[in-house]
């Protein structure tokens, strides 16, 4: 007979619209919206959300979500995966307004999936200028996680997420062709980085706008690129 508080209400009606896989998560998201994020970004907390930020956290868990609600099967990871799965939480698409025709559009993805060099990017991204104006955000975003891409198949990285907080690596089959290298790049990184008990790499960095994101992702990612190269002098 006590009268409900404001916050109790928001639950309830967010409890009754509940009627379909995922309605945990949904429900936590708006919990967390009614009461407010409280420590989940302080420094006690651990796992993802602390190195990755909850932006980009949510974000993966949401693509998780999605894959099991259309029966997906696991993403793998091994050396068959051609192509590295790139998360920055940024929108890297080619606009319906930027390019109307569909068929054009399906097109112009399909030769940015063959794009190995900057060389070609780059002349990718003057045709684009040419035939369709000046390039929107989206399709700049798309552009650099091409070279994100590129880079990551050099560095054996099967998997690359980044947050405002830093970074999380996944290498193929959970392994680095030069572990003594990597073991001593972490160590220069003066607890900045650390293998994670799953085998992955952890990175601590602040990443604030979509720039330093592609940057900062860049530089470690081509860093760890040079690691997998074999010292010719030691031959």
């Amino acid at each position: 007979k006590k009268i409900l508080s404001d916050a109790a209400e928001k639950r309830l009606r967010v409890l009754a619209s509940l009627d379909s896989l995922g309605g945990g998560f949904t429900l936590a998201s708006h919990d967390m919206d009614i009461r407010g994020a409280g420590n989940l970004l302080g420094s006690e907390q651990s796992g993802h959300i602390k190195e990755v930020g909850f932006e980009l956290y949510q974000q993966m868990l949401e693509e998780a979500l999605a894959n099991l609600k259309s029966g997906d099967e696991a993403v793998d990871l091994g050396q068959g995966n051609k192509s590295p799965q790139i998360n920055i939480g940024v929108s890297a698409i080619i606009p319906e307004n930027y390019v109307t025709d569909l068929s054009v559009r399906m097109g112009l993805y399909r030769r940015l999936a063959d794009i190995e060099n900057s060389a070609d990017i780059e002349n990718f991204a003057a045709e684009l200028i040419d035939r369709f104006g000046k390039l929107p955000s989206e399709v700049n975003n798309l552009l650099n996680i091409i070279i994100l891409k590129n880079a990551c198949r050099k560095a054996h990285i099967a998997k690359f997420d980044a947050g405002e907080k830093g970074m999380l690596i996944t290498f193929y089959n959970d392994h680095f062709p030069q572990p003594e290298k990597l073991l001593l790049w972490i160590q220069e990184k003066k607890g900045k980085a650390k293998m994670r008990p799953d085998h992955r790499l952890a990175l601590s960095q602040k990443m604030l706008t979509t720039a330093e994101k592609f940057k900062i992702s860049l530089k470690v990612i081509t860093q760890i690129g040079k690691l997998t190269e074999i010292d010719e002098a030691a031959i």
